[in-house]
Order: structure tokens, then sequence, then C-alpha cells
């Protein structure tokens, strides 16, 4: 048996103030007994997951995983499911490329595919929140990939998604930019209120934005670890470190493997 279910969008607050996970009540993501095979390979196979309201998750995993799977079921994108899936009925995604249509401004692009006539004002309104309000009329070509991700990052932000997914958006960045944008999607977490999955391979940056951080192996969620620290925070700090070292164990990294990262976490 299979269903898909969407929850009926919350009012937009006129000036959304974030309150963290711990002051909502419910679930904005609840997925029981998930199954999706790909020419009768389970790529994922019985997944449980829960995401709270306003909660930052992290997923991480090998390639092949089925994390953007994974991404895929819960955007809407792919419903050849087994399983029960319940997400917020107003969500967003933002891929690695930020696919933005080259034949449109900027600003077009932000609100493209929202109903109504294109609203330039509102475009404006989110570029800004990205850093990005004097590029509103320019077209993507002329765009860094830094500036693009950005323009990705405020399309997915203009419909005022309750549930924000994020596939590996800064993996085709320079280190440098991808600091710059890590810190970015912080801020717009904490200013907008929404849960967030991000999808990524990165470890640090696992543990630098989210409240948890999952492991994805077998087809479900194999490791679960609380992100305990006080943002912003410092990657040099012991205990980041320590629980840095603890979920590359769980991914076989280093001399340790689960086992040990179980131990060790």
């Amino acid at each position: 048996m299979t269903t898909y279910a969407t929850t009926p969008a919350a009012p937009d607050p006129a000036a959304p103030l974030r309150k963290g996970p711990a002051a909502h009540d419910g679930t904005a993501v609840h997925v029981r007994g998930l199954v999706r095979a790909f020419a009768g390979r389970r790529v994922i196979d019985g997944l449980d997951l829960d995401i709270r309201p306003g909660e930052f998750v992290a997923l991480l995993g090998h390639s092949g995983c089925g994390k953007s799977t994974l991404l895929r079921i819960l955007a809407g994108l792919d419903r050849d499911i087994e399983g029960a899936v319940t997400v917020p009925r107003r969500r967003a995604v933002a891929f690695q490329a930020p696919r933005l249509l080259p034949w449109k401004r900027v600003w077009r692009n932000v609100v493209l595919g929202l109903p109504g006539r294109a609203d330039r004002v509102l475009a404006e309104r989110y570029l800004a929140e990205v850093g990005l309000g004097q590029r509103a009329s320019v077209w993507p070509k002329t765009l860094s990939g830094g500036e693009a991700q950005r323009v990705s990052l405020a399309r997915a932000l203009v419909r005022r998604p309750d549930l924000l997914l994020l596939d590996e958006p800064f993996g085709a960045l320079d280190a440098l930019t991808r600091s710059t944008a890590q810190r970015l999607v912080g801020e717009l977490w904490a200013r907008h209120d929404c849960a967030v999955l991000l999808v990524t391979h990165d470890v640090e940056e696992a543990v630098l934005l989210a409240d948890r951080v999952l492991v994805m192996r077998d087809g479900g969620i194999a490791h679960e670890a609380a992100v305990d620290l006080p943002r912003p925070r410092d990657i040099g700090a012991p205990p980041f470190v320590a629980l840095r070292t603890a979920l590359l164990a769980q991914l076989g990294v280093g001399a340790t493997g689960p086992a040990a990262a179980d131990a060790t976490a």
C-alpha cells in the first residue's frame, strides 16, 4: 500500500521569527515503511523518518545509497513508491545545479512558476535576502557559480516553504564560495523558520548546519546524531571534532567502523 499525503500550508506570518524546533508541535515530515526499487533493486528499503517543523536535518551517505532518491520522493518528484509519506503542501527544492533559464532575466527566474503575473518587487525582495538585490535585471550567464546558486535559493524561498529540500547545493562551489553559501543558508533558515533536509557528502558541513545528522545505509537510516552545539559553531572545538570523527567512522572513513563510532558517540 502506498500513501502520499500533504498537510495544509500554514498561513504566512507577516514577519517570520525563528522559534526553534522545541517551540513547534507536530511533524513536518512523516515517513513509514518507505520502499523505492529500480529494476527490482531496493534503493530505499523500509525507511522511517520524522522531521519536526523548523528542524534542520542533514543526510549523509555514500553515493548511490538513496539520499537524492529520498529527497525527490519528499519533493513529490517520484511517487513510484511503497509505504506512507506525509509532507507539507508548501515545499521547495534547490539542487546542486541552479537550473536557471538562460533566456529569462534573473528576477523572472526567481518567480518562475508562481501563480499570477510575474511580480518583480517580490523577486527583488528575495534576491536582496541572498545579497543579489542589484542583479535582478541581468542574464543568468553573467552570474558566477555562487551567485547562480543564491538565485536558486531565492527561487526556493519565494515559495515560503514549510519544508526546504537541499540536494548538495554547494557541491560545485569552490571552498571560499562554499563557506559563504553555508553561512547564508544558516541565516536564511533562522529567518524563515522552515524545516530543512540537506543532502550532502560533506560531514563538516552537516555538523556545521544541522540540528540532527542522519547516516543512510542499506536502504534505511543506519545512524542518527543530535548536534547539541551552540551556534555559530567552531569547527576546531573539541566537541565538533569528536562528532565529525564519529560520523566519518560511520561512513567507513578512518580506522574505526560503525560499531566504534557508536561507542564514541
